[in-house]
């Protein structure tokens, strides 16, 4: 009985020419573009100026796809160096294999630095960012479709995934579309963060952290359906268990985050504008710029208060002034007074002290003029 299905393309692959263009790499670079594009926004909302996010995500790409190539070759390394393999194999990304914790741990590096040298912080960076990655993932797991890789159980459902391809221990059937599963689930994971970020004003790394958690409990139940080998720990897939204890640090980070610095940056960049469309930050500017009026008029008052009663002050300095010269002029009249008569016993006790001074003199000479004669 013929079913409803989803077609797998015939080629992952169509060469303009002598250059090949991958189905796999276009979603991947057109998830890049969405995110930065939608980062630069929320990040202008935020205070940020245009284009930092652009700037620090030449840092934090490169970085991305170094660690997520990394996570998938160290957790699947039989498949490049196993007997029969060959290890080249691991440098080509095209083919597909990109681990997302990878990409995220080593990614998250690659921002610090470029954060670092504009001097901004990391976790509001990641917080612009959040929404914009999800929705590149669920781009991205398109890619997955060109190269009819990730998908799940066998299965009758109309929107069955028909898998024609046999190489690599495919074996062509009609699957669970995990990956379209997956897809499906980041979007939603993208505008729950939005919702969640505006709703909640979250910050200093929040809107990220919810972004990781919600994440890691579509990618729980998704793994879980799919076929493709990989390791195992106590009956669960390896990134099973990477799920849970990554949406552990996620919760635990919200969590602690959310007691120790409340509320969102208020500043996210140097020199950046005020954040448009941000309710919150404008009405603490609109807080912030009445009391600086009502500053600045009881300023006011108190200057002409003060100025009233320096006036005041001056008039009563001018009235005392109108009645100090009377005084001072009986003052000066009379001194000259008091300076002459306390001269004048002065001059008539000098003049006593020489008649004084001669009488007894010629007394004297009289004295010895009589003694000659005797």
């Amino acid at each position: 009985m013929d079913i409803a299905y989803i077609p797998s393309p015939s080629h992952g692959v169509v060469h303009l020419g002598p250059i090949p263009l991958r189905g796999y790499a276009f979603c991947i670079i057109i998830g890049v573009f969405v995110a930065v594009w939608l980062g630069n926004k929320r990040w202008i909302a935020r205070g940020g100026r245009p284009g930092t996010v652009a700037d620090i995500a030449v840092w934090a790409v490169p970085f991305g796809l170094v660690g997520g190539r990394l996570y998938h070759v160290i957790t699947d390394y039989e498949l490049y160096f196993s007997d029969g393999r060959d290890w080249v194999d691991a440098f080509k990304v095209w083919q597909g294999g990109l681990g997302i914790w990878g990409a995220i741990a080593l990614g998250a590096v690659g921002a610090w630095i470029g954060c670092r040298r504009r001097g901004i912080p990391l976790p509001a960076w990641a917080d612009a960012l959040a929404p914009g990655i999800v929705f590149a993932q669920a781009i991205g797991r398109w890619g997955n479709w060109f190269n009819q890789e990730l998908y799940g159980k066998a299965t009758d459902v109309p929107w069955a995934l028909h898998i024609t391809s046999s190489t690599d221990g495919r074996v062509p059937g009609y699957y669970h579309p995990t990956f379209l599963y997956e897809s499906l689930w980041c979007v939603g994971v993208g505008f729950l963060v939005i919702w969640a970020d505006r709703r909640f004003t979250l910050g200093h790394g929040r809107a990220f952290a919810l972004y990781v958690a919600a994440y890691c409990v579509g990618r729980g139940w998704i793994e879980y359906m799919r076929v493709d080998d990989a390791h195992h720990i106590l009956g669960l897939r390896l990134n099973d268990w990477t799920a849970m204890v990554v949406f552990l640090l996620a919760v635990t980070y919200f969590v602690v985050s959310a007691r120790l610095r409340p509320g969102r940056e208020e500043v996210v960049e140097p020199d950046g504008d005020t954040p448009d469309g941000d309710a919150v930050a404008l009405d603490k500017k609109a807080d912030s710029e009445a009391d600086s009026k009502a500053d600045d008029e009881a300023d006011d008052e108190a200057d002409e208060t003060t100025d009233k009663k320096s006036d005041d002050k001056k008039s009563d300095d001018k009235k005392s002034d109108g009645k100090k010269p009377d005084a001072k002029t009986d003052t000066e009249s009379d001194e000259p007074a008091q300076s002459k008569e306390s001269v004048e016993p002065a001059e008539s006790e000098e003049l006593v002290e020489p008649e004084e001074s001669v009488e007894s003199v010629e007394a004297a000479r009289g004295e010895a003029e009589s003694a000659k004669k005797v």
